[in-house]
C-alpha cells in the first residue's frame, strides 16, 4: 500500500537546480535506503518530505494526511546533525518532545519509558544527555523520532558521524525497528544500506537512477566480476585489460582492477596467461558477484 506519492518533485537554489524530477510511490512497511554520494540531494529530499522544504515543482501527497495537509502526525524525522539541550536528562527530553507531539503527561513518560528500552539506553536515562555517547545520542535521537508513533520514520545519515561501535549499534536497531514503523534512510555508506534495507534508491545528480529490491538489482545489472589486485600497478595494466576482448567493463582502485567479463572462465584462463606473459606480480585473483557498490558505480556510469 502506497503511503507517498511523489510526483514531479523539483528544488532550484538560486536558479541552480539540485533535484531535477522525482517520481516514486513509497510502500508502507518497508525500510528503504536513500543511496547517492554527497551533494546528490539526499538531504534535499528528505526535507521536502518532512514539509521542512517546499518543492518548486511537483508534488508530495501523503495518503493519510489530513485535510489541511498538516503530516507531522504522519513522521517522525532525524536531522544528519541532531542538536539535543544537554542539561537534560534522557527522560527529560524524551518527556519534552512527546509532550511537543502531543502527548499527555502520563503517556509521554510511558512512551518514554518504553523507547529507552528499545533503543537500548534505559541504564542511561536518568544521565545528562551532555554525557552520551555518539551512538547514545543517535539512539535517543531515533527515540525522539518515533516517540509519537508515526507512519514514516526519516533518518539523514544516520550513521554517518560514529565511530564503529556507535555505528553497528544504530544499525542494529534499525533492523528491530523495521517490524514496527516504515523507514526511509539517508547515507553514502553503501555497505550499510546492503546490510539492513528491503528496497534501495540510487540518487545522483538530483534524479532518482534506479531502484528496487538488492535482488532485484543484481538481476537486472549482474555480471561476472574478476577482482585483481597488483603488489605494484603498472601504466598499461588499465588499458590492457579494459581493451580485452572479454571485457565488458572495468573499475581501478589504486592497485586493484575490477574486470566484468562475458564468460567467466575464458577470462579466467585468459586473464592469468596475460599476467603470467607480463610479469605482473599479483597478490590476489578472485571470481565475485557483484556487490551493492558495483552495482551503483555501473549504474552512474562511472
Amino acid at each position: 500500500m502506497s503511503l507517498i506519492q511523489i510526483q514531479g518533485v523539483k528544488k532550484s537554489f538560486q536558479g541552480n537546480e539540485v533535484i531535477k524530477g522525482l517520481d516514486y510511490n513509497l510502500e508502507k512497511g518497508k525500510c528503504i535506503a536513500l543511496l547517492g554520494p554527497n551533494g546528490a540531494g539526499k538531504t534535499t529530499t528528505l526535507r521536502m518530505l518532512s514539509g521542512i522544504m517546499k518543492p518548486t515543482k511537483g508534488s508530495i501527497t501523503f495518503s493519510d494526511a489530513k485535510k489541511d495537509g498538516d503530516i507531522r502526525h504522519l513522521i517522525g524525522y532525524l536531522p544528519q546533525f541532531p542538536v539535543f539541550y544537554d542539561w537534560m536528562s534522557g527522560i527529560e527530553f524524551l518527556q519534552y518532545v512527546g509532550k511537543l507531539a502531543g502527548l499527555t503527561n502520563k503517556e509521554a513518560k510511558e512512551r518514554s519509558i518504553e523507547l529507552l528500552e528499545l533503543v537500548g539506553i534505559s541504564d542511561a536515562k536518568n544521565r545528562r544527555v551532555g554525557k552520551y555517547s555518539g551512538g547514545m545520542k543517535q539512539r535517543l535521537g531515533i527515540a525522539q523520532a518515533i516517540i509519537h508513533r508515526p507512519q514514516l520514520v526519516m533518518l539523514d545519515e544516520p550513521v554517518s558521524a560514529l565511530d564503529p561501535f556507535g555505528r553497528r549499534e544504530v544499525l542494529e536497531l534499525l533492523e528491530g525497528l523495521k517490524k514496527e514503523t516504515t523507514i526511509l534512510f539517508s547515507t553514502h555508506i553503501l555497505n550499510d544500506a546492503e546490510e539492513v534495507c528491503d528496497e534501495i534508491l540510487f540518487l545522483h545528480n538530483g534524479e532518482i537512477v534506479e531502484s528496487g529490491t538488492m535482488e532485484d538489482l543484481r538481476e537486472r545489472h549482474q555480471q561476472a566480476k574478476i577482482d585483481l589486485i597488483f603488489r605494484k600497478k603498472t601504466a598499461d595494466m588499465e588499458s590492457t585489460f579494459k581493451n580485452h576482448t572479454l571485457t565488458q567493463s572495468i573499475l581501478v582502485d589504486g592497485n586493484r582492477i575490477s574486470v566484468f567479463v562475458t564468460n567467466v572462465e575464458q577470462a579466467r584462463k585468459g586473464f592469468l596467461k596475460l599476467i603470467s606473459e607480463n610479469d605482473w606480480q599479483l597478490d590476489k585473483f578472485e571470481i565475485s558477484s557483484m556487490t551493492l557498490e558495483d552495482v551503483f558505480m555501473k549504474v552512474v556510469g562511472k
